[in-house]
């Protein structure tokens, strides 16, 4: 290129969009109603916060069924960790947005780098729960904030981890069973 010449695209008319998508991929998704939003947590209303729940459960069945993932990576009681869930919603919004009818064939590559990562991220997350090695439910050990300092008030304080993180009430499939040899007195 000259000095004199200079590299112009025209940006009427949304070009400036479709380069973009050139580039980058799709700036919109356009054509793809496969990705639904994305959502905080602690910002969803108890309806949003039930379909979620629903479509984050039907898959991770559809994960573990397909990954041939074991206990080890995702405890039968994945529910009832506000941190394995994190990680799983993250999982799925990223296979998700991978599988989009305007990728260029990067997206299922790149989930599935993620995936490895993810896998191991839960692994260590399932350990600490300590929920496979007992074969039961474990709680996780509640951390009690002080009420006062930074944007914490009394009543943000009673708030604090009761958000729709919380999970839908339900028996653990792993519930503890007495063993025969105990009796009740």
């Amino acid at each position: 290129m000259d000095e004199d010449e200079s590299f112009e695209y025209d940006v009427a008319n949304g070009a400036e969009d479709n380069f973009a998508a050139l580039l980058f991929g799709s700036t919109k998704g356009l054509g793809s109603k496969r990705v639904p939003i994305t959502y905080r947590w602690r910002d969803m209303d108890p309806r949003t916060a039930e379909h979620v729940w629903d479509h984050l459960g039907r898959w991770v069945h559809w994960l573990v069924e397909t990954y041939h993932l074991p206990t080890s990576v995702i405890p039968d009681c994945w529910w009832r960790h506000s941190e394995i869930v994190a990680e799983l919603y993250a999982l799925q919004r990223a296979e998700q947005a991978s599988y989009t009818e305007d990728d260029g064939g990067f997206g299922p590559l790149g989930f599935h780098e993620r995936l490895e990562h993810s896998i191991a991220r839960l692994r260590d997350l399932t350990r600490t729960a300590g929920c496979v090695s007992l074969q039961t439910h474990r709680e996780p050990p509640l951390r009690r904030f002080p009420t006062t300092g930074p944007g914490m008030t009394a009543p943000a304080a009673e708030k604090a981890g009761l958000g729709p993180m919380k999970p839908p009430q339900e028996e653990a499939p792993m519930a503890r069973q007495p063993k025969p040899d105990q009796t009740e007195s």
